[in-house]
């Protein structure tokens, strides 16, 4: 397929690979008078990114603005790399992460705890940014491309350096991981599949929902995820997260009664995350055969560990 889709007038969606597969990660690309990039996936899909770029005959030079919702790698993890190519470019960032972006050793610390012997294969290299090249954003700040703008809001939930942007060319939102991840596999399907992210080790349902009921007030008319792409149902998407994120809590409780060893609890609570979507696409009619059902592993493995790392923190306050 092709690695540039248009989601409205000088507004494209660049298919970054992440994991080496299509339609997981999303590059944005913004072009007003000023051209703005959002999101760059992990350093592997910078290849793909530049090949979007020269399909779009965009030169780097050109390029103002880099902005990622979140400095966890699959998002984030290519920007230094990227702006190497890109004389004339500002990152764009929550203020909480800007100091990650400049020193990346405990982003890489934190990640090898995740990925361990995958973590070259997946994120190799992470370039620390010049301070002299980060922007920090605010809460509500506004940030003209020229005849449109976007407008930053913090949403904690997922993260807590975590932003997301209003477009107001076409009143749309990127998301990041707020809304969890999408499976485009399901396009055509009578059900989609959405997701809560909750990956460690700033997950936070109580903030997530909090995130949402902003989103909510925005009545935004679409969503671009960063897993993966443009989504016109918004409020489909709210409802899933809200409908899954009490049924993975509750069996991370399970996992947590059924061993006091975290790797077990890690794969009890996988196991049990693939058995619940998968048995929810059964009920409605996906076969076994699927693609989606290839994807959905990639996911319940990091979001376990979220889980189980977020229900640890509310035990220790609790027994304090």
């Amino acid at each position: 397929m092709t690695n540039v889709q248009q989601i409205a007038p000088n507004f494209y969606c660049i298919d970054t690979h992440d994991l080496n597969r299509e339609q997981r990660t999303s590059s944005y690309l913004l072009m007003d008078e000023k051209i703005a990039l959002i999101e760059t996936s992990a350093s592997p899909s910078v290849p793909y990114i530049m090949a979007g770029l020269k399909e779009l005959n965009i030169a780097l030079e050109d390029i103002h603005y880099v902005i990622v919702t979140h400095i966890h790698l699959d998002h984030a993890g290519g920007a230094g790399l990227f702006l190497q190519s890109c004389p004339n470019a500002k990152l764009v960032v929550h203020p909480r992460g800007s100091a990650h972006m400049i020193d990346p050793s405990r982003l890489i610390s934190s990640a090898k705890s995740v990925y361990g012997a995958e973590f070259d294969k997946l994120f190799d290299p992470i370039v620390p940014i010049d301070a002299t090249r980060i922007i920090e954003v605010s809460h509500e700040q506004r940030l003209s491309l020229g005849q449109h703008h976007l407008t930053f809001f913090h949403t904690e939930g997922h993260a807590k350096h975590h932003v997301s942007m209003l477009y107001s060319a076409t009143n749309g939102l990127f998301v990041g991981d707020t809304t969890g991840v999408r499976y485009p596999e399901m396009d055509g399907e009578a059900i989609d599949l959405i997701i809560p992210s909750t990956s460690p080790n700033q997950y936070d349902p109580e903030t997530m929902e909090l995130s949402l009921q902003l989103y909510e007030k925005l009545h935004a008319s679409e969503l671009y995820f960063g897993h993966y792409g443009a989504y016109k149902n918004p409020t489909e998407a709210y409802r899933q997260v809200r409908y899954w994120t009490p049924l993975f809590l509750a069996e991370g409780r399970n996992a947590q009664a059924a061993s006091s060893d975290f790797q077990q609890q890690v794969r009890y609570l996988d196991d049990r995350l693939k058995a619940l979507l998968f048995s929810y696409l059964q009920e409605n009619d996906i076969p076994t055969d699927h693609p989606v059902y290839q994807t959905i592993p990639f996911d319940t493995i990091v979001s376990s560990m979220g889980i189980l790392d977020y229900l640890e923190k509310v035990n220790t306050q609790a027994s304090r």
